[in-house]
């Protein structure tokens, strides 16, 4: 009898170790909940044309500025915007 209850417990651990990863897989896989983009959305493709002609703006040569211009890296009120 005692044995039994071993046996229930050790098979007990890989089933929910087997449960919770299909939850998981469910949740965030969404594949009972998502629409399927390719056969419900319309896409037009068109070639690819040029809008005018390239400009070159600027060149930087070498490693001897070490950050870039113009960077916001400590100004984060500017970088982040709210909407």
């Amino acid at each position: 009898m005692d044995s039994d209850g071993i046996l229930f417990l050790l098979a007990l651990g890989p089933a929910s170790a087997a449960g919770l990863y299909w939850m998981l897989y469910r949740y965030y896989r969404n594949t009972d909940k998502s629409h399927h983009f390719e056969s419900e959305t319309e896409v037009k493709a068109q070639p690819v044309t040029g809008a005018g002609e390239d400009v070159k703006v600027n060149e930087v040569r070498g490693t001897q500025e070490t950050q870039i211009r113009g960077n916001n890296v400590g100004d984060f009120r500017r970088r982040v915007q709210r909407t």
